[in-house]
């Protein structure tokens, strides 16, 4: 991570509230000093001030190995991002960068039971599903469930560490950053538009 001390976000709020916006997440683990990643959707909950993220993966995949082999993961959340040109700056003969935002977590991946699985997955279905919707979780047959519950593992991560780079030009003078917020907000590219938003949110 690019830990630079002007982008470093430390209020763990944000970090949460952040990670709970962008939950659709990049898991990555290793077996064998052989890198191995999924994006899984999960649930962040935070119990007696631990954080936990709770999701679910396919069995016989290469993250599912290597989450067997090693319990250590890297969990990347990550948000919107915009190329700035340097062409806006008061001085334009510098370097264009790249905003973005994202939040690290470090931590030790648990494969859950089959039954702990299934409630793994009923709590993330029912997250996203009404309790009136016919997808909802309780409308799924038992015979359903547990033919595909055999092709799933479910996990738990706690987290050991977190880390947030939410890099905003903080380390650009007020007028390079207006001039930055307003080419943003013209653009058709609506991460850009959001990275606008953000900025203007972080003054």
């Amino acid at each position: 991570m690019y830990k630079v001390g002007s982008f470093l976000e430390k209020d763990n709020d944000k970090l949460l509230a952040f990670m709970q916006a962008h939950s659709f997440a990049v898991v990555i683990g290793a077996n064998e000093n052989v890198p191995a990643a999924t994006q899984v959707p999960l649930q962040i909950k935070v119990i007696d001030g631990e954080i936990k993220l709770l999701g679910h993966i396919m069995r016989k995949t290469d993250h599912h190995e290597a989450f067997l082999a090693n319990e250590n993961v890297l969990v990347l959340f990550h948000g919107a991002h915009a190329y700035v040109s340097a062409a806006v700056y008061e001085n334009p003969a510098s370097a264009s960068t790249w905003n973005y935002s994202s939040v690290q977590a470090v931590g030790k991946i648990k494969l859950l039971s089959s039954e702990e699985t299934r409630l793994a997955i009923e709590a993330l279905t029912n997250q996203y599903e009404g309790k009136d919707s016919p997808a909802a979780f309780h409308h799924l047959a038992d015979d359903y469930v547990e033919k595909h519950l055999k092709a799933i593992a479910g996990f738990e991560i706690v987290v050991t560490s977190l880390d947030g780079i939410f890099k905003l030009s903080q380390n650009h003078p007020k007028v390079n950053r207006e001039n930055i917020v307003k080419e943003l907000s013209q653009s058709d590219d609506l991460q850009a538009q959001e990275v606008a938003r953000q900025m203007t949110e972080n003054g």
